[in-house]
């Protein structure tokens, strides 16, 4: 993938499944089948062949990225966490709240709420975004 690729659009959103495999592979680095497999196989049952197929695909998609190590494969996310997670809410944002950010706030407010130090830490953010210009996470 070439630089220049980096903060664009990159299709459709990885599914859940996916994206568990992506969370994975961002968390450790690089990762084999076998590790993901492991990781994702403590939550709920899952087949290595599944894991397997499914790496595969993120792979032709431009998801991962991998190399030869022996006898296994060592993938590593081609997109960052916060390219992939940014995209997928800018998707929403746009599609089910018409491109307002405040109806989204709104609403995750009102179903999930926040807890006091989750007020605090996100009322950072905003003075900082607002002093800046930019988010800096």
């Amino acid at each position: 993938m070439a630089d220049e690729d980096v903060e664009g659009d990159y299709g459709p959103s990885p599914s859940q499944a996916q994206l568990a495999i992506m969370q994975v592979v961002w968390d450790r680095g690089e990762a084999t089948v076998a590790d993901v497999w492991k990781t994702l196989a403590e939550a709920r049952p899952v087949a290595r062949n599944t894991i397997q197929t499914m790496m595969t695909r993120l792979e032709e998609k431009g998801w991962l990225r991998s190399t030869a190590e022996g006898r296994a494969f060592l993938y590593r996310a081609a997109r960052t966490r916060e390219q992939v997670l940014g995209g997928m809410v800018k998707r929403l944002l746009d599609s089910a709240f018409g491109g307002s950010a405040e109806g989204l706030i709104l609403t995750l407010l009102k179903e999930r709420g926040v807890s006091p130090d989750e007020a605090k830490r996100i009322r950072k953010m905003i003075d900082g975004v607002k002093k800046t210009g930019r988010s800096d996470g």
